[in-house]
């Protein structure tokens, strides 16, 4: 089973003004036109059995409705294949009852987006959040590290996680983008030993900007594909596929992953199983 952790969908009637927004912030363009029907078509044309919509609240009054929604389209996933995660925001304050809801609704786990959120992962707003999670059992996933969108912001170093995690009790953390984009030496360095996860988005082969973009106008580079290879065997049964989609082509991402020189362990550990194991989403047959 194929499974991608890090897809994002939009309502139909604001994916097209949505996707126009978010392109003109991060100078790259969509792979799918960024509705649910878009990243299903995208599932069937590479081979892609699952995926796990992350829904971002980027004020605190959108955290009821989004998971609210997030729950119509969960309990579907065995039909559909898609699932979801709820949603937090650092300011909603009903924040220990909602995530106390979420739970009870049959979500695993929450999306947080610091960079989006305006707020550091260490402040206690978000450790409080973490805190509650790892008791409640629901899995955290979170942006790491810069984002192409807001180059000069920093939200979620991995320094910043790593205070984090020193100062909150045992909680499932998911780190976006191999744990830090662009800051992977970091990432490396410092948060190995932590048992958290990364996922995959993002961070192989190059971005072609759209225009003359923050990056220069040329196609930029993203992780070394030996560096990769090595915070695979540093990150054991912990590395999870994602691609950001609309941001990242499925199929293309898939041929990333199977043109490097890994285990067929690891390689199948990546494409699903480690999710598999960590999250047991399973289709109707």
């Amino acid at each position: 089973m194929i499974f991608d952790i890090h897809t994002h969908t939009f309502p139909d009637q604001i994916a097209g003004t949505t996707l126009e927004k978010l392109q003109s912030m991060s100078h790259t363009a969509s792979f799918t036109d960024g509705t649910t029907a878009g990243l299903r078509s995208s599932m069937a044309a590479s081979g892609v059995d699952g995926c796990l919509v992350l829904p971002v609240a980027t004020s605190a009054r959108q955290v009821v409705h989004i998971n609210d929604a997030s729950v119509r389209l969960n309990d579907a996933g065995p039909q559909t294949g898609l699932w979801s995660f709820g949603c937090m925001h650092p300011d909603f304050n009903g924040w220990k009852d909602e995530l106390f809801r979420i739970a009870s609704l049959g979500l695993k786990g929450i999306k947080l987006h610091p960079v989006y959120q305006g707020v550091n992962f260490d402040d206690p707003r978000f450790l409080r959040i973490l805190d509650r999670c790892g008791e409640l059992g629901l899995a955290v996933l979170t942006h790491a590290g810069r984002d192409i969108g807001f180059p000069d912001r920093e939200n979620c170093s991995p320094e910043m996680v790593l205070s984090a995690l020193r100062q909150t009790g045992p909680v499932t953390l998911i780190l976006a983008h191999m744990g830090g984009w662009r800051q992977w030496d970091q990432v490396e360095e410092l948060l190995a030993g932590t048992g958290a996860y990364l996922d995959t988005a993002f961070s192989l082969g190059r971005i072609t900007p759209l225009g003359d973009g923050y990056y220069g106008p040329s196609d930029l580079p993203l992780m070394e594909e030996e560096q990769f290879i090595r915070m695979v065997r540093k990150f054991p049964g912990r590395v999870l596929f994602g691609t950001d989609s609309p941001w990242c082509g499925q199929k293309e991402a898939i041929a990333l992953i199977e043109a490097l020189p890994l285990t067929s362990e690891e390689r199948r550990g990546i494409l699903g199983g480690n999710a598999q194991r960590l999250f047991g989403f399973q289709r109707d047959k």
